[in-house]
């Protein structure tokens, strides 16, 4: 089944009275959202029992969740104390995706500006797979490492290399940026073509299972020649990606993504424009 929902928390949630996240699960549900990214980007700070209480509340109102661990890792770095950090922020993601349930953990692949490409990837890939061998496979039992398509130019995490990575291992799939990706190719994503294109590249690297059950991230972008600037808002015309096309393509070739939209601060409104965009698609496209 397809879903749709936010990264974090909109500001909506707190300006309506809400404090705690354990609330989340219940408010989506009243909005027809059916998906949760919980933040972990600044540090993996969540124990066992709120983890466990967060996973008793996305059950009872069907929220499937993910995590994104923290933004501090980076597996290209040759330093061996920022690899080993960097070891550890997955793990502990990972411990507190078992915790609550969530059967994806995204996370940005690294930095490229001082190796150059090459030598950081390699050193992503040498790294990537010595954690995936000294984890626990329970970590790994339900749930999938999401290397995340990303959107500047010093930054490891193109297309092409988040595939490279996925291919060390079953349990590692893309997370795939779409904001990302037009910010890096100066607006890229124009049509449905552009995005077809995307997805023929990830069907042709992890197969056409993948592709169906992608993960996705989508908001508007705004960005300069050095990629992405900052994420901003569907109210904010002037920026693209613009979803419709996707929806197009997904209604059309019958996916069932997880799209979590990460707009500025209305990520679960415009996460609610997606899901609203593409039902009107699907129906449409039965009709005819």
């Amino acid at each position: 089944m397809i879903k749709f929902g936010p990264a974090g928390n909109s500001d909506s949630f707190y300006e309506e009275g809400y404090k705690t996240t354990l609330d989340v699960p219940r408010w989506l549900y009243g909005r027809s959202l059916n998906a949760y990214e919980y933040q972990c980007t600044r540090g993996v700070r969540i124990n066992r029992t709120f983890s466990q209480a967060l996973a008793v509340q996305a059950s009872r109102y069907h929220i499937a969740l993910s995590i994104h661990a923290p933004y501090y890792i980076n597996l290209a770095s040759p330093d061996p104390a920022i690899q080993e950090s960097s070891k550890q922020h997955l793990i502990k993601s990972l411990s507190a995706a078992k915790w609550m349930g969530a059967t994806r953990v995204v996370f940005h692949p690294g930095a490229a500006a001082k190796l150059g490409r090459t030598d950081a990837l390699q050193n992503a890939l040498t790294l990537l797979e010595k954690i995936i061998s000294d984890l626990d496979e329970e970590l790994l039992e339900d749930c999938f490492l999401c290397p995340e398509t990303m959107g500047k130019a010093n930054q490891l995490g193109t297309v092409a290399e988040v595939l490279e990575l996925c291919k060390l291992h079953p349990k590692i799939i893309p997370a795939v940026d779409f904001g990302h990706i037009h910010a890096l190719g100066g607006g890229c994503l124009k049509d449905e073509s552009h995005f077809i294109k995307v997805l023929e590249k990830i069907a042709h690297a992890l197969g056409e299972e993948t592709v169906k059950n992608l993960h996705v991230h989508f908001a508007p972008v705004e960005y300069t020649a050095a990629g992405e600037k900052k994420h901003c808002t569907l109210k904010e015309k002037e920026f693209g990606p613009d979803f419709y096309p996707f929806a197009k393509v997904i209604a059309e070739k019958g996916l069932t993504p997880t799209i979590i939209c990460e707009s500025a601060g209305t990520q679960a409104e415009d996460a609610a424009a997606f899901l609203s965009m593409y039902n009107s698609l699907k129906q449409n496209s039965l009709k005819s």
